[in-house]
């Protein structure tokens, strides 16, 4: 076993995702091209995962607690919040499974290939990034932002720049993304002025609040 698996095998941080930081604590006696050595070798061998640069993950045998997608999602790419249809499946309203990872971000647009998975951050800006949004616990044991179904649809009809109430109605979530029209009723409505007052865009909250009157809300 290299000597950064070893040493990051005994801290045992949650689902075996670690840092630089956490590298340069493990080894403060080497210089930063010791580390990055150090680094390099236990990726080469195949017992930690290189996420990007300065994020990394123990192999999969190594790991002693099992790690959510979402929680590599917040740590590649912040401010940012799980979205899109990986909200909307995780709060089950989507049947479809959702092979990548969704997230929205006021920072840049960046999609992240890795060798987990891809991660896709798309960038909707807002005048207040977490209207919408929730803290909520991932296996009981991490913390994520993920939008309400609420704010995912918010983030989903802004990066749909073709989609408008007025050409597609509510058959855009009914149809398209296939939601049912009682789970859109069910679902938690009382953030719709906070994310309407944020989401600087009037196509998207002009769907919103016509949607809202649609489903009698």
């Amino acid at each position: 076993m290299q000597s950064v698996t070893e040493s990051v095998f005994r801290l045992a941080p949650p689902g075996g995702l670690f840092d630089e930081t956490v590298v340069r604590n493990l080894f403060p006696a080497h210089s930063e091209a010791a580390r990055k050595v150090l680094v390099h070798r236990a990726v080469a061998s195949g017992e930690v995962i290189r996420l990007k640069p300065g994020l990394f993950l123990l192999a999969l045998e190594f790991r002693k607690t099992h790690l959510h997608s979402f929680v590599i999602a917040a740590a590649l790419h912040s401010p940012s919040h799980v979205s899109f249809e990986s909200a909307l499946a995780y709060h089950g309203l989507i049947p479809e499974a959702v092979y990548q990872v969704g997230s929205a971000t006021s920072s840049r647009s960046r999609v992240f290939h890795t060798p987990v998975g891809v991660f896709s951050f798309i960038r909707v800006p807002a005048e207040n990034p977490r209207a919408g949004v929730r803290a909520l616990k991932i296996d009981g044991r991490s913390w994520v932002f993920i939008a309400t179904p609420l704010r995912a649809i918010a983030d989903l009809v802004y990066t749909k720049k073709d989609v408008s109430w007025m050409k597609d109605g509510p058959a855009f979530l009914t149809d398209s993304m296939r939601i049912e029209r009682e789970d859109l009723e069910n679902a938690d409505w009382d953030g719709l002025e906070e994310v309407c007052a944020s989401i600087r865009s009037r196509r998207t909250i002009d769907y919103l609040r016509k949607l809202a009157r649609e489903i009698g809300k």
